[in-house]
């Protein structure tokens, strides 16, 4: 599961504003109207359904939200070591059997997209992140199957045909990635069977998998400077219409590539009196694709230490967790402490290293973390965090 309440937040917020684009783009919301946005003649993540491959890899255009996540720890050669985050949303402003308009143009369309991009050069001490937006029409946004590209103006992922190699390129001023990925593994199915239930009420689920092992080599450029890099990334796609549950106010999410071949998915979702909501749910996959589901009673999430960000909230910022039925142990450091996006809303999400055992046997590692709900109310308005114009 991705993208937690205030990210939630953002996209609803995305979808009311698009949905008058044309009137005034710079319309006031508040917070508790995006959030009862209607999800009537949406399709639902109410049933457990046999993925396609590589339909799947595709657009679910009958959902309201759905997003391609990919993120990665590389190194050069000496050692130097970078990590991406590259996530590309779509929004679908009205249900699948509307009509959309009698005129014309090229430009109508209900899908509405974003993407973020973000950098860390660790030996650098620098992090970088940064954010676009445009409609599904005229060729500028868009996602398919056949050949598999998901893509916004010149960022994008994808294949000659249908599968892997994956190939990213995302370019602004100060980086750029152009990036190989591949994999040998199927795919991941999170939650039951890739039904992934986020709170009680129906319908309020995703359909989620997971490629966790994607060896990655390919050039990252900072500053001008363009190097030669390789290693492990991680690719999330999921789609859903519900948004998380009214007592939720966030989560920690862990993405976890462990030196032994093994690696960790599990997120926390976190509820407003303090405690993880019992839909809380991971996955800890084997080096041959074997998987054991995890849930909040497996796994023991302890915080070690924090960080304040200049800009306004407090995350947690080192963590040990251990999974005793698989005698797993590991602590959690980011590579670098501000690895935050300022973007419409705040949150972090980062590259971490790991330090641990398996079994009594050591291991080491990289990894992301995503932290969301910890900088709420910080950023502005909600009408001041909308675009001023779709292009």
């Amino acid at each position: 599961m991705r993208y937690t309440s205030s990210l939630c937040i953002l996209i609803l917020l995305f979808f009311s504003a698009c949905q008058t684009q044309e009137e005034d783009l710079r319309a006031s919301l508040g917070v508790a109207e995006a959030m009862s946005s209607d999800t009537t003649g949406y399709l639902r993540a109410d049933t457990i359904r046999p993925f396609d491959f590589p339909t799947d890899y595709g657009p679910h255009p009958g959902f309201k939200t759905e997003w391609w996540y990919y993120t990665g720890n590389l190194e050069t050669q000496g050692g130097e070591h970078f990590g991406y985050q590259f996530t590309i949303f779509r929004f679908a402003l009205t249900p699948p059997d509307t009509t959309l308009s009698a005129r014309d143009s090229g430009w109508a369309t209900n899908q509405l997209f974003m993407a973020h991009f973000a950098l860390s050069d660790v030996d650098g001490e620098q992090f970088y992140a940064f954010e676009r937006f445009s409609r599904g029409a005229a060729g500028l946004a868009g996602a398919q199957a056949d050949p598999y590209r998901i893509w916004l103006e010149d960022w994008s992922v994808a294949s000659e045909d249908t599968s892997f190699p994956m190939h990213i390129q995302a370019a602004q001023e100060e980086g750029a990635i152009d990036l190989t990925l591949n994999t040998s593994l199927p795919a991941v199915l999170q939650g039951e069977r890739g039904l992934d239930q986020k709170g009680p009420e129906p319908g309020n689920a995703s359909y989620y998998y997971s490629f966790p092992h994607l060896i990655t080599e390919g050039t990252i450029t900072v500053e001008g400077k363009t190097f030669a890099v390789q290693g492990l990334s991680w690719k999330d796609h999921e789609w859903s219409t519900s948004a998380l549950g009214t007592e939720q106010i966030g989560w920690d999410w862990f993405s976890l590539q462990l030196s032994n071949g093994q690696s960790l998915m599990y997120y926390q979702l976190r509820r407003r009196d303090g405690m993880p909501s019992p839909f809380t749910s991971g996955v800890l996959v084997q080096p041959d694709g074997a998987t054991r589901p995890l849930d909040a009673d497996d796994v023991q999430l302890d915080v070690l230490d924090t960080w304040t960000s200049p800009r306004g909230g407090t995350y947690p910022a080192r963590w040990q967790v251990r999974v005793q039925s698989a005698d797993l142990n590991l602590t959690i450091t980011p590579y670098l402490p501000d690895q935050e996006l300022d973007v419409s809303v705040r949150y972090w999400e980062g590259a971490v290293r790991i330090e641990g055992t398996v079994a009594g046997t050591t291991v080491t590692g990289s990894g992301y973390v995503e932290l969301t709900g910890y900088a709420d109310g910080q950023r502005g308005t909600p009408g001041e965090i909308l675009p001023a114009s779709i292009p």
